[in-house]
């Protein structure tokens, strides 16, 4: 279960991505523009600010999800991203920070490179931040709660690829691509901030297995790893490095 508000406490540092990725598209008047993983859809609405004439084909696999963003105006609609088939207008596809979720998302990117209409631009973020102290603590820590997990476990994100590799698979595609990767030296607020900012994405699964009682003993069990991780400053803020990897494509 996705909870939109706890994912939009750090809408700005979450949407930056998002642009920087979008400003590598050169479409200037796509007829179709797919925004697979909208989430609450406060950033599929620039694209309709972006490209006007456009259909905006926005979805996402989360009911929560898609209820947000329809309640923010945008027509979303609940689908899994493995489901997905481009229409034959398709000219720019999004994703942003959803790849990561799917093991076998190579396998998406080169059936949509085959599928797409000839001069398609295909945009992709994911985060690659699988290897760093939240994450790998936050793993340690859920293994030693297997027994109340019920199986659920977080896995390291071993799918997800450097630029380099998504530039090869693109290549090997056909595709014109333009790869890179940034790691943002996010400056959170507020008392755990690094656990707050987990938990609205890759704590999600423990969440949704807990009941509230568990989930702050668990919780209580991390803070103080986390915070010997990424000690807070003076001022009440945390430095918090975020790693995410980029790639656009022009479909050949």
């Amino acid at each position: 279960m996705w909870d939109p508000g706890k994912y939009l406490d750090y809408a700005d540092l979450r949407a930056r991505p998002f642009y920087e990725l979008l400003s590598r598209v050169g479409s200037t008047s796509p007829r179709r523009v797919a925004d697979l993983g909208c989430g609450p859809g406060n950033l599929t609405k620039t694209l309709t600010e972006r490209w006007p004439s456009a259909v905006i084909d926005a979805s996402d696999s989360s009911p929560e999800m898609v209820e947000a963003a329809r309640a923010a105006g945008v027509d979303a609609r609940l689908l899994d991203v493995r489901d997905w088939v481009p229409a034959e207008d398709t000219d720019v596809v999004v994703s942003n920070a959803v790849l990561h979720w799917v093991p076998e998302h190579r396998d998406l990117l080169r059936r949509w490179a085959r599928t797409l209409p000839s001069g398609a631009w295909l945009a992709i973020q994911v985060p690659g931040n699988h290897i760093a102290p939240a994450h790998t603590l936050a793993r340690e820590v859920a293994d030693r709660w297997a027994p109340e997990l019920g199986g659920v476990t977080l896995r390291g994100d071993d799918s997800i690829d450097d630029a380099q590799g998504y530039a090869d698979l693109f290549t090997d595609a056909g595709c014109t691509i333009d790869a890179w990767e940034t790691t943002y030296i996010q400056r959170l607020t507020g008392p755990d901030a690094v656990l707050e900012w987990i938990s609205g994405s890759a704590l999600r699964p423990v969440r949704a297995a807990l009941s509230d009682g568990s989930w702050a003993r668990f919780r209580d069990d991390l803070k103080p790893l986390l915070d010997d991780a990424y000690p807070p400053r003076a001022d009440g803020t945390t430095w918090f490095p975020f790693r995410r990897v980029f790639a656009v494509a022009r479909i050949p």
